[in-house]
């Protein structure tokens, strides 16, 4: 991925509403309910951070994390509005960082996010190195993979003019087998919203 086009994005994503809050809400609360208050959690792929603030009452503490510097700098801000909570903390840094440092977390979350990378199997596996024994690994991705006849053509014309991302088209069933083959077991999951699907995961890292 290129931070060039996510730094640029930024403002104007800072400001987007979320298309679709009934489905929003339906994955936040299911989250939740796998999260504990002695949890100590990594989001990847923060955006401007509206996420991991939601959350952050519901744990210990929440590091989120975005390669845009645009996207980090936007969420920081947010740190300073009354009533923001004190439990999280915001940096510019890619998976590979927080492996580097030998950090481990009892949950990493990745909303939005493995479908816009490139190597979707090497992330799941770093990720897994960042959870502590029996750690949660909780996610949503679209999985375009099924209908990749209609959007592939539309996503690679507004690339060519610097409009879209990279975007990996995983089905459902792709998707779900790189996150088992990487060492997890599934213990929930759905979409929301079901079409296109948005697939939603929290997986186990299961340790032999």
């Amino acid at each position: 991925m290129s931070s060039r086009f996510w730094d640029k994005t930024a403002p104007k994503y800072a400001l987007s509403p979320i298309k679709d809050m009934e489905s929003y809400r339906t994955t936040m609360e299911r989250t939740k309910a796998h999260l504990g208050q002695g949890d100590e959690v990594l989001e990847v792929g923060c955006g401007t951070g509206s996420t991991a603030l939601l959350l952050a009452p519901n744990v210990k503490s929440l590091t989120a994390s975005d390669f845009s510097d645009g996207m980090i700098k936007i969420a920081t801000d947010k740190l300073t509005a009354p009533g923001a909570p004190g439990n999280v903390s915001f940096r510019q840094a890619v998976i590979g960082d927080h492996v580097a440092a030998g950090e481990r977390y009892d949950a990493v979350l990745a909303f939005n996010f493995l479908h816009l990378v490139n190597d979707v199997p090497g992330a799941i596996e770093q990720i897994r190195t960042l959870l502590k024994p029996g750690g949660l690994f909780i996610s949503k991705s679209v999985c375009l993979g099924s209908k990749a006849w209609l959007f592939k053509p539309l996503i690679s014309a507004l690339q060519l003019i610097g409009k879209a991302p990279h975007v990996s088209f995983l089905t459902i069933e792709q998707l779900d087998g790189h996150i088992r083959d990487a060492g997890f077991k599934i213990l929930d999951e759905g979409c929301f919203p079901a079409s296109p699907p948005s697939r939603f995961v929290v997986a186990k890292r299961l340790d032999t």
